[in-house]
């Protein structure tokens, strides 16, 4: 079955980002087993990353991008290179969401609720 992606693009210093990430884990909890699953990808070096992670205990997969992923985030139409960068991906592989900034749990239910069988 295929799942819907939360691709979410952040960085240890940038506090909007790490506000967000406990909400991302209650929404991982509360729907991973209807098919939602967040990725985030650190525009980060790896030693904060890895120090976040120690002390933060993330219930979803982390990728340490560095500058890849603030070139990959722009690919994917983060124009204004803001952090944090969300995309939503649904079943299909489509992207059918992007969000530049903060992204409220109101927000993303709005989105994966019609999504989540």
């Amino acid at each position: 079955q295929s799942k819907i992606l939360v691709i979410n693009f952040w960085a240890t210093w940038c506090p909007p980002c790490l506000k967000e990430i406990p909400e991302f884990m209650a929404l991982q909890e509360q729907y991973g087993d209807k098919g939602l699953q967040f990725i985030g990808i650190a525009i980060d070096d790896q030693e904060p990353v890895e120090e976040f992670l120690a002390t933060t205990k993330i219930n979803y997969p982390i990728l340490i991008g560095g500058v890849t992923g603030i070139a990959l985030a722009h690919q994917l139409g983060n124009r204004v290179d803001a952090v944090p960068f969300t995309l939503v991906v649904n079943q299909q592989g489509q992207i059918i969401h992007r969000q530049p900034g903060e992204f409220s749990r109101e927000q993303i239910m709005e989105i994966i609720a019609p999504l989540i069988n």
